[in-house]
């Protein structure tokens, strides 16, 4: 059966809150064909709605309520065939579902301070038999009160990437009191191929958010295990006397959710290409869901920082050295960070050491992940910057000593 197309499906959705279709133009396709991107503009057919869509909008309704017109994203998934026991194909399926539960139950409870465009309609909310198998979300535009797209890695101005720190360290506070604790866990996604398996699927977002993290990477992490002479692999991949795992595999352990105090929602894909600015670029917005779950937020800031910080902002004008300790920039968006994670609350509740030992081990995690895949972005910085935790036996210490306290501990690895 031919699926609807997204203007039939953007009509289904928009008549159940008493809205119309006036326009559904495509923006993009999704990667490997798995859907599309649509700019929607709908009518409202009733007062109510109107100041319903104007709240979600952030706008003012105009005296005529009744007949004003909105802007809104549809994100429609229509797979292509895939095998269940294809992990990529099961991750993206289960990524599309994430979003959706995030858009309907995280969001929410986020509050206004952190902007993240509101959700008006998707498939999670109702079962309708025209529009099955397709999952599809319709979002306000973020365009209207931020209009400058973040762009290409490393073309954000310091002005936005503080702006990015600011909205990141505000979405993990918020959710500290939001994460699930204990049994409430059962209802988070695992790994691709251990959900599949369930019998009792996850109804929530993924229990260890992002999608680079040890467990769903093992088929790259054997390869880079394989390449002997590569630096990468002799750092990560030998195993450390005493202890039967890898330098790789205890930072999987350490960073995995184990109900710690700092543990949040992160967003689980942070880059550039995924947000937008205000024109003036001092406030941001992040969308793309898809790989929200729990975890320490240095993992999302480790990925930022790699891929979308100008080097200079990290290290100055000066030249990246082989071996490179914390630099005074790379500190700075840091203790910006963590001052706007902690506000309101006092510093003891997450340390700087401790914070810093948490920073480290992600960057090393993420060195991992761009090792076996595929290095892009702040490369020299990176590649760096582990080589000097590596050689901190402070750290390694640290590394040694934390793995040992999670004997019994539940953990999402």
């Amino acid at each position: 059966m031919t699926p609807p197309s997204p203007t039939r499906t953007a009509s289904i959705m928009l008549s159940w809150h008493s809205l119309e279709l006036v326009s559904c133009t495509p923006l993009q396709t999704l990667w490997a064909g798995y859907g599309q991107i649509c700019a929607v503009t709908a009518r409202a057919r009733t007062p109510e709605a109107a100041a319903h869509l104007a709240q979600l909008c952030g706008v003012a309704p105009s005296p005529a309520t009744e007949g004003a017109t909105y802007p809104l994203i549809l994100k429609l998934i229509s797979p292509p065939p895939g095998s269940s026991s294809d992990e990529g194909h099961l991750r993206k399926m289960l990524s599309y579902e994430v979003e959706q539960r995030f858009y309907a139950t995280v969001a929410p409870a986020l509050g206004t301070g952190v902007a993240v465009a509101g959700c008006v309609a998707s498939t999670y909310e109702r079962d309708v038999p025209e529009l099955r198998g397709l999952i599809a979300t319709l979002l306000v535009d973020l365009r209207g009160r931020y209009p400058v797209a973040g762009g290409k890695r490393s073309a954000l101005s310091g002005v936005q990437v503080s702006a990015a720190v600011r909205w990141l360290a505000g979405m993990h506070a918020r959710s500290w009191g939001l994460v699930p604790v204990g049994a409430g866990r059962e209802e988070l996604v695992r790994p691709p191929l251990e959900e599949v398996r369930r019998v009792t699927p996850g109804t929530g977002v993924w229990l260890n958010g992002g999608y680079t993290y040890l467990a769903t990477r093992r088929r790259e992490y054997a390869a880079l295990a394989a390449e002997t002479g590569s630096e990468w692999s002799c750092a990560l991949c030998g195993v450390v006397e005493g202890f039967g795992m890898s330098v790789a595999e205890m930072v999987a352990v350490v960073l995995a959710p184990c109900g710690r105090a700092v543990e949040s929602y992160i967003h689980g894909d942070v880059k550039s290409e995924n947000l937008f600015t205000n024109e003036t670029g001092d406030q941001v917005a992040f969308f793309d869901f898809q790989y929200v779950g729990l975890g320490l937020g240095v993992c999302d800031l480790a990925k930022l920082f790699t891929c979308s910080v100008p080097l200079r902002m990290l290290v100055g004008e000066e030249d990246v050295e082989e071996v490179l300790g914390m630099g005074d920039g790379e500190r700075a968006l840091l203790e910006e960070y963590r001052a706007r994670l902690l506000e309101g609350k006092g510093s003891e509740m997450y340390d700087w050491d401790t914070f810093k030992r948490h920073w480290e081990t992600a960057l090393v995690d993420w060195c991992r992940f761009q090792a076996s895949w595929g290095f892009w972005g702040n490369t020299e910085w990176l590649e760096a910057r582990v080589r000097s935790i590596l050689r901190d036996q402070g750290w390694r210490d640290w590394l040694y000593r934390e793995v040992g306290s999670r004997n019994g501990a539940f953990c999402a690895q």
